[in-house]
């Protein structure tokens, strides 16, 4: 079977090159789709030890929102370049890992759909149950020719199996880590959510997640997110990341934390500065303009480095003491619950 090639794929093997033998890669699996192979590449840069912190980068989940495999790309780019020469990057990755997954879905990046070669949403495709008012946005089992296809009762993806095992040989063996997920097409703000999507109830880590909102509030005051749980905006079955926060367990006796966030692009905002775009294939998720794509490509990276600083400097948002946690978690459910 031969492999296939196509642009973002032809950079992810470049930025791996350049990496050398400073990351660890592996194809964690390989899509078959029309007589042609599709490889889904997982690199890891920094420390191997199981106790250090993590955070994760995926992309490419919904391939029709490439822009998020291409702002992972240009991180990426970043990064290995920044470790010909930065010192103080190199100190860090002496106690952390950054883990990168830019292409899940790498069928739907070279096609440009929201699916994957099955016709399957594989954010839609874990078993979770929506609980309350479900529409059709929020997945389905009626027909794979339908948008939101949730794909099989029984059986996962591999694309979406790819992830869960990533997430858990990765994050779930660290006492602490943070996953992000890009994506693009929803209103004219950058989102970012958190778990859960398809309950309109607190997750576990929620005393924490307040906790590191305002810390990230007091450090950049006038940063362009909009932080809450996913159920705010609405409820859909078969979330990946709900799926893994409930499968997450910590064993007896010790204190980890897994916080899975989705940076939700707001590209409504590219439409209406070029609302013809619209009617482009990739319009509607992507800015097709060059000096926006680039300015989209940097304009995450205070994200990236804020949350990297708050692994390694983690005691004000989850060394909490009672009273502080129960502060907390009364601040989240008055903002985003009541």
């Amino acid at each position: 079977m031969n492999s296939i090639k196509f642009p973002e794929l032809e950079q992810l093997e470049r930025i791996i090159e350049q990496f050398g033998d400073r990351a660890h890669t592996e194809i964690i699996e390989r899509i078959p789709y029309k007589g042609k192979e599709f490889p889904i590449h997982c690199i890891s840069v920094g420390s191997t030890r199981p106790d250090v912190p993590v955070l994760a980068f995926f992309g490419g989940v919904h391939g029709l929102e490439k822009i998020g495999s291409e702002v992972i790309l240009s991180y990426m780019q970043t990064i290995s370049q920044l470790l010909d020469w930065d010192e103080e990057l190199l100190a860090r990755l002496e106690h952390s890992r950054l883990v990168f997954v830019p292409l899940v879905n790498p069928v739907g990046v070279y096609m440009g759909t929201r699916c994957n070669g099955n016709g399957v949403d594989l954010m839609r495709n874990s078993p979770m149950e929506g609980v309350g008012d479900t529409k059709i946005y929020s997945g389905h089992r009626i027909s794979s020719h339908l948008p939101w296809y949730r794909g099989d009762e029984y059986t996962m993806e591999i694309e979406a199996k790819a992830l869960c095992s990533v997430v858990e040989k990765q994050l779930f063996n660290s006492p602490l880590s943070i996953a992000l997920d890009l994506h693009s097409g929803f209103g004219i703000r950058d989102r970012l959510w958190f778990p859960y999507a398809y309950r309109k109830i607190p997750f576990r880590f929620i005393a924490e997640t307040m906790a590191l909102k305002e810390l990230f509030d007091r450090c950049y005051p006038h940063h362009i997110y909009k932080i809450e749980p996913t159920c705010q905006e609405y409820v859909i079955n078969g979330d990946l990341w709900d799926y893994l926060m409930d499968a997450f367990v910590q064993p007896l006796g010790t204190e980890r934390l897994f916080l899975p966030l989705t940076l939700e692009m707001g590209s409504w905002l590219w439409l209406r500065k070029s609302p013809l775009h619209l009617f482009s294939r990739h319009g509607l998720f992507h800015p097709l303009l060059p000096h926006r794509q680039q300015r989209i490509y940097r304009r995450h990276f205070s994200l990236f480095d804020f949350l990297h600083r708050s692994l390694l400097s983690p005691q004000p948002w989850t060394q909490l003491t009672p009273p502080q946690k129960l502060s907390f978690e009364q601040k989240a459910n008055t903002l985003w619950y009541e």
